[in-house]
């Protein structure tokens, strides 16, 4: 008869454990990243009464199965839901990434180290990437000086250091010339033209921008019977950040005097101030030597580019730019300060051209341009880089600083600048487990490695290899809350039977005791 009551009590603690783990289900219905945990029940002691016998053929009795009555039930084991996934949330928060798969992300708390499913991340004000949902610090891998990721143990993502403020400028190594040369603009015209203005800019070393005026005008009038169209290009001006020429100097008394030790280079042309300029408005020229200067090329019968010319360069191979005869190299070779460059030696901010290697300069190209008649206006535009596949390449930037950060769906976290680069600043780093669902939960969407789970290397792995990414959004919980009701309908009708075993086992007792009066 007692028997029976302890059947009950350990009835109705079983499934008071589950209702336990289904109401922190529901609970965290909304949490981002939580996983759902089930229980699984199993009977326990047993009380032997008689043990089974085998048959006896001599007395010819068949054998007898034991005699057992059980003690009730107990909590076999708490299951995590670990590897089921929550459905994705869109946030549109560029520090959001829900991780799908099997991965979990890395993060330190305190001194532990410890794995999430939550992707809602944030920067704290020591510029370490963490998770809001726990405040743990998120753990991954830094760039070197180069921006590449250096694989070692993991350590805190520190993506807002003092390096990382600011982005250094960077020289522009091309420009692009493009549009139409209209054979039929008045201002090209050999006899009467005073030539067609094309400007390209650029930045030097340390960000300061320039631009630089070409005029291009027919080197003689057209003949049908010529293969080619020329047309000859000189320099008109180089001009600094704020507007003014670097040939001209304004005095404090409002006049203009010539920096006569400025010197440029288009192509093989060297350019300088030709005597000295009208002292009241600033006007100047420049000499080209050699005279002839550099020449841009149509084919007649088409209006097509030729090629521009000449250009020297002895690097061998010949680069495709100078080799097909797409550019010319623009270089200050004195900005009348620094000590001239030379092969060896550049004293200035401007990237010295080397016509043994040829790079350095700005190589500005040509081979966008045309030459259609188009009603007698040249349309022309340049923009710094050069164009290839996916846009445009080698065409600097100012200084910039940091104005956002975001992380991208290979967990790489990259930052934004005010002169249009990104950098990579670190790459977050992930781990995966033999068994997953061995991890202990700590609390605050955090799971803890066991022996049961397997252990973590200390350097991690990055998501592609088990898993991805989605940015802007975050992995919700995985509860199904139609399972829940559906198990706390059976819970709650198992944990009323099992009250019934007590009541109806008291009852028992109170006969029993009556039957003495």
């Amino acid at each position: 008869m007692m028997r029976s009551l302890y059947s009950g009590v350990a009835g109705l603690k079983t499934h008071q454990t589950k209702m336990d783990v289904i109401g922190n289900n529901i609970a965290n219905t909304n949490t981002v990243g939580f996983k759902s945990s089930s229980v699984n029940f199993s009977d326990t002691y047993y009380q032997t009464v008689s043990s089974a016998t085998g048959p006896n053929t001599e007395m010819a009795t068949a054998g007898t199965n034991a005699k057992q009555i059980g003690l009730g039930s107990m909590v076999a084991a708490i299951q995590t839901n670990i590897t089921e996934q929550g459905g994705p949330s869109t946030t549109n928060r560029a520090l959001d990434i829900a991780i799908n798969g099997e991965a979990f992300m890395v993060v330190r708390s305190g001194s532990e180290t410890c794995f999430t499913k939550s992707g809602a991340l944030n920067i704290d004000p020591s510029g370490n990437l963490y998770c809001t949902t726990n405040g743990a610090t998120v753990q991954g891998w830094l760039t070197d000086k180069d921006g590449n990721i250096v694989k070692d143990t993991v350590k805190d993502l520190k993506v807002m250091s003092t390096d990382n403020m600011y982005y250094p400028p960077e020289a522009t190594k091309c420009a692009t010339i493009s549009g139409n040369v209209d054979p039929n603009d008045p201002k090209l015209d050999y006899n009467t033209g005073s030539g067609q203005i094309i400007t390209f800019s650029f930045f030097d070393n340390i960000g300061e921008a320039y631009t630089v005026k070409v005029r291009i005008k027919q080197s003689e009038p057209p003949a049908t019977a010529q293969a080619t169209v020329d047309y000859d290009m000189t320099v008109v001006d180089v001009m600094k950040s704020d507007g003014t020429s670097m040939f001209v100097t304004k005095n404090a008394d409002g006049t203009y005097a010539a920096n006569a030790n400025v010197e440029v280079k288009l192509g093989d042309a060297t350019y300088k101030i030709n005597g000295t300029p009208n002292a009241t408005t600033g006007e100047f020229t420049l000499t080209a030597t050699p005279a002839t200067g550099s020449k841009l090329q149509f084919q007649n019968s088409t209006g097509t580019f030729a090629g521009v010319s000449p250009q020297t360069c002895n690097a061998t191979p010949k680069p495709e730019w100078a080799d097909k005869g797409y550019a010319l190299n623009f270089s200050i070779t004195n900005d009348g300060v620094h000590t001239p460059p030379s092969a060896t030696s550049n004293d200035t901010t401007f990237p010295f051209y080397d016509p043994a290697t040829g790079l350095g300069g700005v190589q500005v190209y040509f081979n966008s341009l045309t030459q259609y008649s188009q009603g007698g206006v040249s349309k022309l535009s340049s923009v710094k880089g050069r164009e290839v596949e996916n846009g445009f390449v080698d065409a600097g930037h100012t200084a910039g600083k940091m104005k956002g950060v975001s992380i991208d769906e290979d967990g790489k976290v990259w930052g934004s600048y005010d002169n249009g680069a990104k950098k990579c600043l670190a790459q977050i780093a992930f781990a995966t487990f033999a068994n997953p669902s061995g991890l202990e939960s700590l609390g605050g969407s955090l799971f803890g490695a066991t022996q049961n789970s397997g252990e973590f290397d200390g350097i991690g792995e990055e998501i592609g290899l088990s898993g991805s990414l989605t940015a802007g959004a975050l992995e919700m919980s995985n509860v199904d809350l139609a399972n829940e009701f559906t198990q706390m309908i059976t819970t709650q009708r198992g944990f009323q039977a099992n009250s019934r075993i007590i009541t109806t086992s008291d009852s028992m007792l109170e006969e029993l005791v009556n039957l003495k009066r």
